[in-house]
C-alpha cells in the first residue's frame, strides 16, 4: 500500500535531496580517513582505537542497514529518510564535541545508525519513484556518482579544515547538510510504504548484528581472533534459524537469501569495498605518518580516484545497456586490482606520482562496477521489497568496508615498517579485488544485462 502526500513532485528536486543524503554519509567517511592521524595525536589514541573510529561507523551502518530497509518499507521511506538525517546530525555533533576517544567512537556509532536509515530509504525511493528501468538506471548512476563527489569534496575541504581549523570541524561540517535533508524532504518527496504484513525482525537483527560485531573484533583484535570467529559462526547459525522461523516476517526472507543474483552482487560488492576502503584508510595515514604530505595535500592527492569516479559514474547506465552488466563489473574489479598492485609497488605511497596513477585506475574500477551492482540488486526483486534489497546490497558494501579497514589495517600494523606493512596490505587488497572479478566471471549466467 502506498500513500502520497506531495502533489506534482519534481523528480529533479527529489534526486537532489536523495543525493544530499548520500553525500552526508559518504563525506563523513572520506573525511575521517584523513582525520585519523590528527585524532590520534590530539586524543592520544593508538592505531586500534583509530580503526574503531572508522569501523564504529561502518559496523553500526552495516549491522542496522537491513532493519533500516525494513523500516523504510513499513513506516514510510520518506519518514525514515528524515529520521536518519536527524540521528546523523546528533552523531556528528557528539563526534565533533567529543572530549575523549571513547565519546568520539560513540558519536561515530550513532552517525552510522543514521546512515543505516538514510541509505536504504533513499535507494528505495528511487526504485519506487522512477518506474522506467532506463530512467531508473540513470537516476541510480547519478545517485552512485554522489559517492564520488563525496570522495572529492570530503578530502579536499576536510584536509583544509584539519590543517587550518582542526579535526573537530570535519564532523561539524556535516550538520547543516543533514538539517537541510531533514527539513526539505517532507516538502518535496511523496511518501510511500508497502508493509505486506511484515514487522521488524528483532531476533534476526540481534544475531545479524552479533555476527558483524564478531567479524570486526576478529579483524582488529588479534588476541580475540578465534573466540570472535567462534561467536561469528554461532551467530550465523542462529540467524538462519531465526529467519526460517520468522517466515514472511523475517528481516531477510528465505527467498531473498536464495536469490542467486543478489548473492553474486553482494559478494562482488564486498570485495570491491574491502579493497577500496582499505586504500582510503591506509594511504592518507601513511602519507601523514611519514610526513610525505600534510592533511590538505593528502586530500588533494586523493582527487584522481574521486574525480574519475564522479566523471564516469554518470555513464554507467548507458554502458550497462550497451555492453551488459557483467563485463562492466569484471573490468571494474580488474582495474581496482591493478590499482592496488601498483600501490603495493610504492614505499608507503611514495613516489606520489605512482600512487596517483594507481588511484586513477582504482577510481575507474569503482565507477565501472558500483552503479551496475546497485541497479541489478534492486531490480532483482519486486518493488515492495525494494527497501530490503537495497539494504542487502548496502550491507554487503559496508561489511566489505569494515573488513577492509580491520584486516588491512591490522596487517599494516603487524609489519616491521610502514613501507613493508603498506605493501603487504595492498597486495592482499589487490588479491581480494581480483577474486571479485573471478567471482563475476564464474557466475556469468547471473550477471548479464540490466533489467
Amino acid at each position: 500500500m502506498s500513500r502520497n502526500t506531495v502533489t506534482n513532485p519534481d523528480r529533479r528536486v527529489i534526486l537532489f535531496i536523495l543525493c544530499l543524503a548520500v553525500l552526508i554519509a559518504q563525506v563523513d567517511t572520506s573525511v575521517v580517513n584523513l582525520a585519523v592521524h590528527a585524532i590520534g595525536v590530539g586524543l592520544h589514541a593508538p592505531l586500534p582505537a583509530l580503526q574503531w573510529v572508522v569501523d564504529g561507523y561502518n559496523l553500526s551502518y552495516a549491522a542496522l542497514l537491513m532493519t533500516g530497509g525494513t523500516l523504510a518499507d513499513l513506516l514510510g521511506r520518506r519518514r525514515v529518510l528524515q529520521a536518519g538525517a536527524a540521528v546523523f546530525v546528533l552523531g556528528s555533533l557528539l563526534a565533533g564535541l567529543a572530549p575523549n576517544i571513547t565519546a568520539l567512537i560513540a558519536g561515530r556509532v550513532l552517525a552510522g545508525i543514521g546512515a543505516a536509515l538514510l541509505l536504504p530509504a533513499s535507494l528505495a525511493l528511487i526504485r519506487v519513484i522512477w518506474s522506467d528501468p532506463h530512467e531508473r538506471a540513470h537516476a541510480i548512476g547519478v545517485w552512485a556518482g554522489t559517492n564520488g563527489a563525496a570522495l572529492a569534496i570530503g578530502p579536499t575541504l576536510g584536509g583544509w579544515l584539519i590543517q587550518t581549523v582542526g579535526w573537530r570541524s570535519v564532523f561539524l561540517l556535516i550538520v547543516p547538510i543533514g538539517l537541510a535533508v531533514w527539513a526539505w524532504a517532507p516538502r518535496a518527496i511523496p511518501e510511500s510504504r508497502d508493509a505486506q504484513g511484515r514487522r521488524v525482525d528483532l531476533s534476526g537483527q540481534l544475531f545479524g548484528g552479533l555476527f558483524l560485531v564478531a567479524l570486526a573484533v576478529a579483524a582488529i583484535a588479534h588476541r580475540l581472533l578465534w573466540p570472535a570467529a567462534g561467536v561469528a559462526l554461532l551467530a550465523v547459525l542462529l540467524f538462519v534459524h531465526a529467519e526460517r522461523r520468522a517466515g514472511a516476517g523475517a528481516m531477510i526472507p528465505l527467498p531473498l537469501l536464495r536469490n542467486r543474483r543478489l548473492n553474486v552482487n553482494n559478494a562482488v560488492m564486498m570485495t570491491m569495498t574491502f579493497s577500496m576502503y582499505g586504500v582510503l584508510f591506509l594511504l592518507p595515514l601513511s602519507w601523514l605518518r611519514t610526513g610525505a604530505l600534510n592533511a590538505f595535500e593528502a586530500g588533494l592527492a586523493l582527487l584522481p580516484m574521486s574525480l574519475t569516479y564522479v566523471a564516469l559514474s554518470h555513464y554507467s547506465g548507458a554502458w550497462s545497456a550497451r555492453f551488459g552488466v557483467r563485463p562492466l563489473i569484471i573490468a571494474g574489479m580488474v582495474m581496482i586490482g591493478a590499482g592496488l598492485m601498483a600501490l603495493a609497488c610504492t614505499r608507503a605511497g611514495q613516489p606520489v606520482w605512482l600512487a596517483e596513477l594507481a588511484l586513477f585506475a582504482t577510481g575507474v574500477g569503482v565507477a565501472l562496477g558500483t552503479a551496475p551492482l546497485l541497479a541489478t540488486a534492486v531490480a532483482a526483486v519486486e518493488p515492495a521489497r525494494a527497501g530490503t534489497a537495497s539494504a542487502m546490497v548496502n550491507t554487503a558494501r559496508m561489511v566489505g568496508a569494515t573488513l577492509g579497514v580491520g584486516v588491512l589495517g591490522s596487517v599494516f600494523a603487524a609489519q616491521g615498517s610502514a613501507a613493508a606493512g603498506f605493501g603487504v596490505a595492498m597486495t592482499i587488497g589487490a588479491a581480494v579485488a581480483l577474486a571479485g572479478a573471478l567471482l563475476a566471471v564464474s557466475m556469468s549466467t547471473e550477471l548479464q544485462r540490466m533489467p
